[in-house]
């Protein structure tokens, strides 16, 4: 992230959603997208406008040649975090699904954009590429069968997180034994670098939509805020064990330095997820 987009951030946040500078008086929202690649949480500022109860952001990089990073992200993962300044001068953070409109929609509704701000019509003229409209969609966790779906889902991606760790560990334990000492360290194979880079980024995707939907759960179901707290701050120790996995990758570290880690993180990850649905199974999905 730039240091501008971060000064950006930090006084977005800091005064309600309001910015002054270059973008006073500007309607701003927070986007955070799941990185394409490595899974990680990205934030950037964007312009927005109200369009009825969708939020409307452009993509258009200052006319540049090349869609912004974020526009790549939602792309491959459309589940978004949207944080928006209130009236009462007060940040709001909420889930959304983000949808790329086609044709006369985005014509039009890009068109409307240049004829409130000209700079918006020197950037389509600057480029090449279509500069896209994506739309903002509140996730709406009122309805009971939104909550089941959530819960469904949430099983599903522990179990799909528990095979994929199970896996990794059964790999890393066919790596070999420890060297000798004096002799050259084992290399770790390609494809099981590879398998456990793939690993951290749907974990880190996953714990991103997690943080995202408690907010929402805390606001109507009020009575999980304690446990919903707790999970935040596992999720914050996670990803700083998954960092240091990640850095004993780059490193080339052997494959049993790794293995100590991955159990490491196993048994962590093992006790958070059974956390998780003991709280949340029994609020979301009494049937499950």
């Amino acid at each position: 992230m730039s240091d501008f987009n971060q000064r950006v951030i930090e006084e977005f946040r800091a005064d309600g959603g309001r910015v002054g500078g270059m973008f006073e008086g500007v309607s701003l929202l927070l986007l955070t997208t799941t990185g394409a690649r490595g899974g990680r949480p990205h934030t950037t500022p964007a312009v927005c406008v109200r369009d009825g109860a969708r939020l409307l952001v452009f993509a258009s990089n200052a006319g540049g040649p090349r869609h912004p990073a974020w526009f790549h992200n939602l792309r491959a993962d459309p589940h978004v975090t949207v944080e928006l300044g209130t009236p009462e001068g007060t940040v709001e953070r909420f889930a959304a699904r983000a949808v790329v409109t086609e044709g006369e929609e985005r014509d039009r509704l890009y068109a409307e954009q240049s004829a409130r701000d000209p700079a918006f019509a020197a950037y389509q003229a600057g480029t090449d590429r279509v500069i896209p409209v994506v739309a903002l969609h509140r996730v709406d966790l009122a309805d009971p069968a939104r909550h089941r779906a959530i819960a469904a889902h949430l099983v599903k991606v522990h179990d799909e997180l528990r095979a994929e760790l199970a896996g990794l560990r059964a790999d890393l334990a066919s790596a070999g034994p420890g060297t000798a000492p004096g002799s050259p360290a084992p290399t770790l194979g390609r494809g099981l670098a590879r398998h456990c880079l793939a690993f951290c980024g749907a974990l880190h995707a996953h714990h991103h939509h997690e943080d995202g939907v408690f907010d929402l759960l805390e606001a109507q179901l009020p009575h999980l805020a304690d446990a919903l707290e707790r999970m935040r701050g596992e999720h914050r120790v996670v990803a700083r064990t998954v960092g240091e996995l990640e850095a004993l990758l780059s490193s080339g570290a052997a494959p049993e330095t790794l293995r100590a880690e991955v159990d490491r993180l196993a048994t962590g990850l093992e006790e958070h997820f059974a956390y998780e649905e003991a709280q949340l199974l029994p609020a979301l999905a009494p049937e499950l």
